[in-house]
């Protein structure tokens, strides 16, 4: 996917490799004790555990072979202890051993329901969050979407660029909770923003018809959460040709800037409304305009990004961890940042993270097409 990277841990790795030969060390084991040890102690009795713990990982057939491999070990044993009780451990391998095999089978039934789910959430995801271009006008524009969960696809935060007569327009977001409802209210903002990007030319006009589709998609989902219903917005605006940003604020972190090697916090002049909240703290939206230079770069994020914390409940630095990178294009600067938000976090992020980072091209734009 060009210009974005969706980023997820890897859910198990070579310690769930490892793991699945548990069930095979297990009966090597308990085998290896029960001819080693005296009768005794009797550590054949703990042969049903194997094929019990092979149903947790492994299909039906090689947990039913385990469970026969394990029936014939206690076979085997009946002829060096005669008075070992094998009748009843036996039966006891055989019904664990066909308990295993249906307790396999439905866990395979459901990993394969949940696979088939995950397909339609990541085709969905997709469309929420298309691929953004890794260069418009001059501008290159990298992205990031980092989940906070491994059962998670899709969530409430989102991005998007697009190439318009007035310049490059850039819209990150976050919507306030989870689940379905957060998809669906992310999924009215960005549409809106599709459309009106191209034909508003102001980053008013813009936030007012993101205003009203968040406004209709609450009223069309009424709940008694209706007036806890909104999301952070931040708009941005590169002209064609560069030399500054214009910027929209709608409740959401603050952008960084780095020129020069110096880092600065865009906070708005003036605070503006969240969308859906315009009818309780007013309508009133301010645009900022900062210098936005060759070479100069804009990090946008989300607060899953900010709001990161150690193990001592300390948020994630970020704008002196921006100061120690240097001069890194954008892809490298969201790979490190994914590195850094992970180790910060000990690998427990509790939050979706989005971000995009954006960089003024050296080389000068062509001009738009009419």
């Amino acid at each position: 996917m060009p210009g974005r990277r969706w980023r997820r841990r890897p859910p198990y790795g070579g310690r769930w490799e490892a793991a699945r030969l548990s069930p095979v060390l297990l009966t090597a084991l308990i085998t290896g004790l029960a001819f080693s040890t005296p009768r005794e102690i009797a550590f054949s009795r703990l042969l049903p555990a194997a094929p019990a713990l092979a149903a947790a990982m492994w299909p039906v057939l090689p947990t039913i072979l385990l469970g026969t491999f394990c029936l014939l070990v206690m076979i085997g044993l009946s002829f060096a202890y005669t008075d070992l009780g094998t009748p009843y451990t036996a039966a006891a391998i055989i019904a664990v051993t066909l308990a295993a095999a249906y307790a396999s089978h439905v866990r395979l039934q459901r990993e394969e329901a949940l696979f088939h789910i995950r397909l339609v959430a990541d085709a969905a995801q997709q469309v929420l969050l298309r691929p953004l271009p890794r260069r418009i006008q001059g501008v290159e524009i990298e992205s990031l979407y980092l989940a906070a969960q491994e059962e998670a696809r899709i969530g409430g935060d989102f991005y998007e660029a697009a190439d318009t007569p007035y310049g490059v327009r850039l819209l990150i977001g976050d919507v306030r909770g989870k689940g379905l409802s957060a998809v669906g209210a992310a999924s009215a903002v960005i549409n809106a923003f599709r459309e009106t990007a191209y034909d508003e030319p102001d980053l008013r006009g813009i936030i007012h018809r993101l205003e009203l589709s968040s406004a209709r998609y609450s009223a069309a989902f009424p709940a008694q959460d209706l007036p806890e219903r909104f999301a952070t917005a931040l708009l941005a605006e590169i002209p064609h040709g560069g030399g500054h940003v214009r910027l929209l604020n709608c409740g959401h972190p603050p952008p960084l800037l780095v020129h020069r090697g110096e880092i600065r916090v865009l906070e708005p002049t003036a605070a503006s409304p969240p969308l859906n909240l315009a009818t309780l703290l007013g309508n009133q939206y301010c645009v900022d305009t900062v210098a936005f230079a060759p070479g100069d770069q804009l990090l946008l994020y989300t607060d899953g990004v900010s709001e990161t914390r150690d193990r001592t409940g300390e948020f994630f630095p970020l704008p002196e961890w921006m100061g120690q990178q240097g001069p890194t294009p954008p892809r490298e600067v969201l790979d490190r940042l994914h590195r850094a938000l992970l180790h910060y976090s000990g690998g427990r992020l509790d939050d979706d993270i989005a971000a995009l980072a954006v960089q003024c091209s050296n080389t000068p734009a062509q001009e738009h097409p009419a």
